[in-house]
Order: C-alpha cells, then sequence, then structure tokens
C-alpha cells in the first residue's frame, strides 16, 4: 500500500507523521534543514530566499499554539510566501460548518499549503485524503497538508527538529543513548521523537515515567521502559524531557505535582548521573519546578532555546521540499 505521504516516485506530498518515512527522507530533510540555519541564525542579518514566492502558506489552528505557529509563521515568510493564519477554532467550525466544508472553502482561496493543528488524532490525515481525492479536478490544484500537532498521535515537525538538534550537537546516532522522560502516554511529541530517532539509527532510546504515564505495549515501537529515573538516566548521552499534558488527562493520574518532580523532575543530581556531555532538551512550554528544575533548564547542558530557532530551519525545508513536489 502506498504511504499517503509519499507520491508514487518516493518523494514527500504531505508530511502527517515520521513513522513509515524511509531514512533517506529523514535525513534528505535534515540536510536541506542545515542549508537553511544560516538564514534562522540570529546573530545574522535576515535574508528572504524565492522559493515559495507567490505561494499560500495556510495555518490552520484548530488547537491554541503560540510557539508551532510563529515558527511556521517566520519559516513560511523567509521563503518569501504568503502567510495567512486562521484561529479556526473560533471561526467557521464553531458555526456549525464540517471539517471538510471548511477545507473546500478555504481550497478555494487557491493555497498551496495547509499547516493544521488539531486535537483529534487523525485530522490531518483526513484532510490530506480529501484533497487528494477532489485535486484531479482543474479548479483543485494540488495542496500539501503539514501535520503541526494531532491529538496524542504525532508532531513530525518537532519530531524532525529534535533530530536535527541532536544531530547538530552530537553528530553520529548510531552511538547514541536518548532518553525520554516524562508524560509519554499523552505526547505527540515522544511518538514522533522515538519514530525519528529508531528510524535514524538510534540504538538506545529509552522512556522514563512513572507506570499511569507510559503506555501499554510501548516496547514494541523499539525503546526500553524505566520506571526509575536514577537507572533510566544512567550515562545517556541526551535526555528529552516531556510537559505533564494536564489538558489530556482523564482522572488522576498522578498524586501531586510536587510528588512528580521529587521523582521525575530533572534536577541537577539527577543530570550528574547522565554522561558528563549530556545535552538537555524540552519541546516546551517548559513547567519549571515540575518536570525541570530552572538551573538545569538555563544551565551550559541545556540545548532548549536552539531547539526553537532550529525549528525554523526544519519548517523551512519541509514547506520547500513540498514546494518542489
Amino acid at each position: 500500500m502506498l504511504n499517503p505521504q509519499l507520491n508514487r516516485d518516493g518523494s514527500l506530498q504531505h508530511l502527517l507523521s515520521i513513522e513509515g518515512l524511509p531514512r533517506t527522507l529523514v535525513t534528505h530533510i535534515l540536510d536541506t534543514a542545515a542549508g537553511f540555519a544560516g538564514l534562522v541564525d540570529p546573530r545574522r542579518e535576515v535574508k528572504k530566499l524565492p522559493l515559495l514566492r507567490g505561494r499560500s502558506v495556510f495555518n490552520l489552528f484548530f488547537e491554541n499554539s503560540t510557539r508551532t505557529r510563529t515558527t511556521f509563521e517566520i519559516a513560511a515568510a523567509r521563503l518569501s510566501a504568503d502567510v495567512i493564519n486562521l484561529n479556526v477554532s473560533v471561526s467557521s467550525t464553531s458555526k456549525g460548518e464540517s471539517l471538510l466544508d471548511t477545507i473546500d472553502n478555504l481550497s478555494a482561496m487557491h493555497a498551496d499549503i495547509f499547516v493544521v493543528r488539531h486535537s483529534q488524532s487523525g485530522a490531518p490525515y483526513l484532510i490530506a485524503k480529501h484533497l487528494d481525492k477532489v485535486r484531479s479536478s482543474a479548479e483543485h490544484p494540488h495542496i500539501h497538508v503539514i501535520n503541526a500537532g494531532d491529538g496524542r498521535h504525532a508532531h513530525p515537525t518537532q519530531g524532525l527538529l529534535d533530530a536535527y538538534t541532536i544531530r547538530h550537537f552530537k553528530k553520529d546516532f548510531t552511538k547514541l543513548r536518548v532518553a525520554i522522560v516524562g508524560d509519554v502516554l499523552h505526547s505527540r511529541v515522544a511518538r514522533s521523537d522515538i519514530h525519528a530517532l529508531t528510524t535514524l539509527g538510534v540504538p538506545e532510546v529509552r522512556v522514563i515515567g512513572p507506570r499511569t504515564l507510559l503506555p501499554s505495549g510501548i516496547e514494541q515501537m523499539g525503546v526500553s521502559v524505566f520506571t526509575d529515573m536514577a537507572k533510566g538516566l544512567d550515562g545517556v548521552d541526551v535526555i528529552m524531557m516531556l510537559r505533564l499534558q494536564n489538558e489530556r488527562m482523564n482522572g488522576a493520574l498522578l498524586p501531586s505535582a510536587h510528588e512528580y518532580f521529587k521523582s521525575y523532575g530533572l534536577t541537577a543530581e539527577k543530570l550528574a548521573l547522565a554522561a558528563p556531555d549530556a545535552i538537555v532538551m524540552h519541546p516546551g512550554p517548559m513547567n519549571r519546578g515540575v518536570e525541570i528544575e530552572s538551573s538545569v533548564a538555563d544551565g551550559a547542558q541545556s540545548v532548549i532555546l536552539p531547539q526553537v530557532t532550529f525549528g525554523i530551519a526544519v519548517r523551512m525545508a519541509v514547506m520547500s521540499i513540498l514546494a518542489a513536489a
């Protein structure tokens, strides 16, 4: 069965998930991002490339986000696209219009790329499938879909920018031990990170958290599971902290934030259990004092702010590759 993200020749037509993408394509995205990295360096003069000149990028956010939407907006603007931001959650769908009706109306406005964030898992897949079905008519040119986060399912550009950050600081994926710590159960970022890292050849990916916040059967994704923070962090090269997704929790899965921090919050003492040159990452937004101590978040081993900067280059790479498809 053909991957819905790929054209028949294997090139990228949508970015819906890292799962199922070949390593060569994931590496191509990271290599392309490296070429754009100079354009997002805050120490350099901002330049624009004409790669998306005359193209329209619609940011369709059915779920609130500041950081992700802003970096997509900056990335599209650096590529000279026309950017339209729509907070759809308070507009058409709240008036009773269906998701696909909204997409059809926006398609008629000559969109080229939809960046979609939605609280329901699978919504970007539904949109991409619908667009591929109707694009055979002349009035519906090919519109590309980028998943900017759907429910608990996937956040592929975050997974890619995390992989880019790790490659930037650690160079070789094939010698790393990576720990993903916290609320894995509700985290689409964790799933995308696991798919990215295993695809790129990381030999050991660990997930660490209380049993109530770890999905059953997650071992089948090729990870090692730890409920003891000290054992899980022993000798790792990369620590990816996840925030507690309180908005997605049903019922009390933890005794308290204080108890959680005591067992699973990243402190300087716990960081010392990792490799001496380990890097600390966080997809944001951070809950300081809940999953990470401020001295660690702002410390010498933290690469949290470079992650944000690299995110612009990675999103530029994805959009430029789609536009060329």
